[in-house]
């Protein structure tokens, strides 16, 4: 199977490298997973206790218009809250994909280093007229790693542009939140 026990250290040493990796990225997305219960579980715990405080306040007030306004006046907070948490869950996301795109990042480097390698090592060996075969063989693993970075630069640029976008939401929903709330307080 293996010719030497040089490609069995080299195979074994690929592996475990292999090994390590995967279970690093399983960590990180254990990692991420506890940070959003984490996230659910505090804010189901603070929305309980709002609800609660707010449903006495609601069951206090003395007039209709008094139940408007104090129901007005729960928009924005509420709304914030919502935005601080959608913020959060996508830190959390972000976060996380950039650390798992980094990992790939370099296991791609690494797979490629060790084809260019076979391949001149497959060179060396190769019988005369046969470069142009190991040139286009080159020019194929070259063009596979400018895809794969021009893919890499794509994905950035579109979460780029989904967090400016999430940012502008937050900016008009604060917006016409406060809007509702001054209207409700006239």
């Amino acid at each position: 199977m293996f010719a030497t026990q040089e490609q069995f250290s080299a195979a074994k040493a690929d592996l475990e490298g292999q090994l390590a990796a995967a279970s690093a990225l399983a960590n990180k997305a254990f990692e991420s997973i506890a940070q959003l219960v984490d996230l659910n579980v505090s804010t189901a715990k603070a929305s309980l206790e709002q609800s609660a405080a707010t449903t006495q306040q609601l069951l206090s007030v003395k007039d209709v218009q008094e139940f408007f306004a104090l129901s007005a006046s729960q928009t924005q907070p509420n709304a914030e809250k919502a935005l601080a948490y959608g913020r959060s869950v996508a830190g959390i996301a972000s976060t996380t994909q950039a650390e798992f795109a980094e990992a790939a990042k370099a296991q791609f480097a690494e797979a490629t280093r060790k084809v260019n390698a076979l391949v001149d090592g497959v060179a060396k060996y190769a019988p005369a007229g046969s470069e142009g075969a190991i040139a286009l063989w080159k020019s194929a693993i070259s063009n596979a790693h400018a895809g794969y970075e021009q893919l890499g630069k794509n994905a950035k640029q579109a979460a780029d542009a989904l967090e400016e976008n999430l940012e502008k939401v937050v900016k008009q929903f604060s917006q016409t939140a406060e809007q509702a709330a001054s209207r409700a307080k006239k």
